[in-house]
């Protein structure tokens, strides 16, 4: 077993907090967990951790912290250890919040907090809210799209390189399918801490940002979920930047949409693909193969290499 269990939650900022909240729990169908602060405490159906996405009232959008769930007790401690002798900017321990214990806060080189715990609060479904089936989170409740689970996020960095060193270093990663620019750059990378396909994907900043978030994504059950999310999103007016389709790397079947302050957001059917074998090598794919476009043929429309949050002007 890896240090590192799996992708727990995500921090998203924020500078329309009442409209996001109001699309994420009515529209996109998330649950309200806990509202505390200028935060709200918000989780899938069947995410079985009191949070997967903590919203966060901010000056700002992007991504506040990338939080990740370690084995034990012990293996925190061992990563906490690593990553200080790999000599990356260290923001040290933390008490938690409200949905998890101690945690230990570092720093990707591109800006992206990070922070791993062990201590964790489960989903405390009250009695309107329990499932019928007990090895269930919680009640499917059936409201807006209304995704199962928290899946990944994709972070922006300058040099893709740099960042699958710190995510191999610091998590244990390993990364399962990749870009190969012409130019030698690595144009993406797909890492995975489990025998999930990914958990994180880091594509190039094609702006001038730092530290910013491409999209956070939740996972439905059938490609028709995403179907009739699209037009739940249609009939809310929210923004349909691309999709539904299927994507070539991974082989997801997408949906994206902006949510009212600009952050990106997914749904994809993202459950169909695991990674059993030891010795997988990553799949890599080539400049020219992705210039054909996704997996029917659909093209890569401009905003989705130059859109990411927080915005920044004069994106190249």
């Amino acid at each position: 077993m890896s240090d590192i269990a799996h992708l727990g939650h995500v921090e998203v900022y924020t500078d329309k907090f009442d409209e996001s909240l109001k699309f994420f729990t009515r529209v996109y169908g998330l649950k309200l967990s806990l509202l505390e602060g200028e935060s709200a405490y918000l989780r899938a159906w069947d995410d079985y951790e009191f949070h997967s996405l903590k919203l966060t009232r901010h000056q700002t959008t992007g991504v506040g912290h990338i939080g990740y769930r370690a084995s034990s007790s012990e293996a925190l401690e061992r990563r906490a250890k690593a990553i200080t002798d790999a000599g990356y900017k260290v923001h040290g321990w933390s008490d938690g919040d409200a949905g998890h214990e101690r945690a230990f806060r570092f720093e990707d080189p591109f800006g992206h907090i990070f922070e791993i715990y062990y201590n964790t609060r489960r989903a405390e479904p009250d009695q309107a809210d329990k499932p019928a089936l007990k090895n269930m989170a919680s009640k499917f409740h059936a409201q807006g799209a209304c995704p199962r689970r928290l899946d990944h996020l994709n972070l922006l960095a300058e040099d893709v390189t740099v960042f699958r060193n710190f995510m191999e270093t610091c998590l244990g990663s390993r990364v399962t399918e990749m870009i190969q620019l012409d130019n030698g750059r690595i144009g993406g990378c797909w890492f995975t801490v489990n025998n999930k396909t990914y958990d994180l994907a880091c594509t190039e900043e094609h702006g001038r940002g730092t530290g910013r978030l491409h999209h956070i994504t939740y996972a439905t059950d059938q490609r028709e979920d995403i179907l009739r999310a699209a037009d739940i999103f249609l009939e809310n007016g929210v923004h349909i930047e691309t999709g539904p389709h299927k994507h070539a790397i991974q082989g997801t079947f997408f949906l994206y949409v902006w949510e009212p302050a600009g952050n990106r957001v997914e749904l994809a059917n993202a459950g169909a693909r695991l990674i059993l074998a030891p010795d997988h090598e990553p799949v890599v794919w080539t400049e020219a193969e992705r210039k054909k476009g996704q997996a029917w043929g659909l093209k890569t429309i401009d905003t989705f290499h130059t859109h990411g949050t927080p915005p920044v002007k004069d994106a190249r």
